[in-house]
């Protein structure tokens, strides 16, 4: 096999979001009387010193990379996210790496997934993804996946909980073809991904479309990123989202998925008005938000958006 160039071991292990120190500790380096740990690795990645084929394949196992990627000539061009839906001003490298290689992962799966459903004879494309447009509105996008998902608010606030209630959606969106996962790390606690990172992404695919939330968030919030991605497929894009609306198109998406978890017809019985005082705002919200397996923030951007709150 060739020789390993130290680009290619610096390029694996930030794109991983593991530090140096992280990085020794998980591939099992030891300081000794000469050397610190860390250093070592640093020499690895400066080239002043060659790992062995055994250090590579630790290495390959914990940076969650094939073995063959070890012997590139150079470093790829970075991984294809689709569109970064995301305002994130000050975003640190370690969770958009950590996001970087959760994307890649989820994207293999759905290549496997795809090339298995397109040697099926039986399968058909699914039509809704890219059905619609943002000049179609919101009502309408969110009418056409209650149609295609059957999805019924009273059956969603009747479940027990709100991960039965986000339960109900994930299954009902699984059974027309979606695959929606719920991951937030990469395989251990040490690479969990902070929800200021991402809360969700879609990957639309008319044969294995891919719908991945973040489980660091709350679960309260599950069912609003859900309902907010399959807006996203709807309109065939495929994309990281966060918390921010800033971006047009989130609040589309946002208005799409909150327009289903609180209807404009139900906005008056939380009882919050312009007039109303901040702390028996928030108690109405949180009271509201708790009976209906919703989360409070969605409860209060939806109020703000109908004019019914105001920032403060």
């Amino acid at each position: 096999m060739p020789e390993v160039k130290p680009e290619i071991l610096r390029w694996a292990r930030e794109t991983a979001g593991l530090s140096l120190g992280r990085a020794a500790a998980a591939i099992g380096l030891k300081d000794t009387r000469k050397e610190r740990a860390v250093e070592r690795l640093a020499a690895l990645e400066e080239g002043r010193a060659a790992p062995s084929r055994a250090l590579i394949s630790k290495m390959a196992e914990k940076y969650h990379r094939p073995l063959l990627a070890f012997y590139l000539d150079a470093p790829p061009a970075k991984g294809d996210r689709g569109e970064d839906f995301r305002s994130i001003p000050d975003r640190q490298t370690g969770s958009e790496a950590l996001v970087d290689a959760l994307l890649r992962d989820v994207r293999a799966r759905q290549d496997a997934i795809r090339d298995l459903l397109i040697d099926d004879e039986d399968n058909q494309p699914l039509l809704f993804i890219g059905s619609m447009r943002v000049s179609d509105g919101t009502d309408a996008v969110l009418a056409s996946i209650k149609s295609t998902l059957k999805l019924d608010l009273s059956s969603y606030r009747r479940q027990s909980s709100p991960e039965k209630a986000f339960a109900l959606l994930r299954s009902q969106a699984e059974a027309v073809g979606i695959f929606v996962l719920l991951l937030g790390n990469l395989g251990s606690h040490h690479t969990a991904i902070d929800v200021e990172a991402f809360r969700g992404f879609a990957l639309a695919d008319p044969v294995a479309p891919f719908v991945v939330i973040n489980d660091q968030d709350r679960v309260t919030a599950w069912s609003f990123t859900l309902l907010h991605e399959l807006a996203h497929l709807w309109l065939g894009q495929s994309g990281v989202s966060g918390r921010s609306p800033d971006l047009r198109i989130e609040q589309f998406c946002n208005d799409v998925a909150a327009s289903f978890l609180l209807p404009a017809h139900e906005l008056a019985s939380v009882g919050v008005t312009r007039r109303t005082p901040t702390e028996t705002a928030i108690e109405l919200i949180g009271r509201f938000a708790d009976e209906n397996h919703v989360s409070r923030t969605m409860v209060a951007y939806r109020l703000y958006r109908a004019s019914l709150l105001t920032e403060r």
